[in-house]
C-alpha cells in the first residue's frame, strides 16, 4: 500500500471511530427520551423504566448476535451496513414520538401486560439495530489492528464516550432548552449525519 493508500485507510479507520461515538450519544438520547414518552403516558412507575431498560438490553443482544452473523457473511459489506443502520434507526427516531403516544394512548386502559408487551416489541425494533453496529464495525477495525481485543476495546470506548456525553447533555441541556420531542429529533439528526458520512464518504473506496 502507497502512503495516499495508508493515510487513507487512516482516515476511514479513525472517522468510523468518531462517529460510531456520535451513534452511542444519540442512543443514550433515545434511551431517556423514550423512558420520558412511556412517562407521558403511564405515569413515573418501575414497569415504564423495566420496559425501556429491559427492550435495550435484550435489543442490543439480538442486534449483536444478528449483526456478527451478517458480518462473517458479508464482510466486505460491513461499512454500509453500517450506514443503513444508521439511518434506518433515526427514521425511525423520526417518528418515535408519535409511535409511542399513539400507542400509550390506544393502550391505556388495558392490562399491565399487554401495555408491556406493546412498546416492548416496538423498542425492540432500533434497540436490535443499534445493537447490530457494534459487531458489524469490530469486523472493519479489526482489520487494521489484527487484534479483536484492541478493536472490541477502541469501538466500546468510543461508543460509551458518546453514550456519557448523551445523557449529559439530554438530562442538562436539551430537554430544558428543547423539550422532549426535539431531543429526539436531534438524536435522529445524528443517525442521519453518521450514516450520510458513511455512506458518501467512507462507503465508495472501502466496499
Amino acid at each position: 500500500m502507497d502512503d495516499h493508500g495508508i493515510v487513507h485507510s487512516r482516515a476511514v479507520h479513525y472517522g468510523l471511530v468518531f462517529l460510531f461515538m456520535i451513534s452511542g450519544t444519540a442512543a443514550l438520547i433515545y434511551q431517556i427520551c423514550w423512558q420520558r414518552l412511556l412517562f407521558e403516558g403511564f405515569g413515573v412507575d418501575i414497569e415504564s423504566v423495566t420496559i425501556v431498560v429491559s427492550t435495550f438490553m435484550l435489543g442490543l443482544g439480538l442486534g449483536a448476535l444478528g449483526g456478527g452473523e451478517i458480518a462473517d457473511r458479508f464482510p466486505g459489506q460491513v461499512v454500509p451496513m453500517f450506514a443503513m443502520i444508521e439511518l434506518a434507526t433515526g427514521a425511525f427516531g423520526v417518528c418515535s414520538p408519535h409511535l409511542i403516544r399513539s400507542i400509550s394512548a390506544a393502550t391505556v386502559n388495558g392490562s399491565l401486560a399487554a401495555i408491556a408487551a406493546v412498546n416492548f416489541g416496538l423498542l425492540l425494533i432500533p434497540t436490535t439495530l443499534m445493537g447490530a453496529t457494534l459487531p458489524i464495525l469490530v469486523t472493519h477495525v479489526v482489520r487494521r489492528y489484527r487484534n479483536l481485543g484492541v478493536s472490541v476495546g477502541v469501538l466500546y470506548f468510543a461508543n460509551t464516550l458518546g453514550a456519557a456525553f448523551g445523557a449529559g447533555f439530554t438530562g442538562f441541556v436539551a430537554l430544558y432548552h428543547f423539550g422532549l420531542t426535539s431531543t429526539i429529533y436531534i438524536a435522529a439528526a445524528l443517525n442521519a449525519a453518521v450514516g450520510a458520512a458513511v455512506w458518501f464518504w467512507l462507503r465508495p473506496r472501502d466496499v
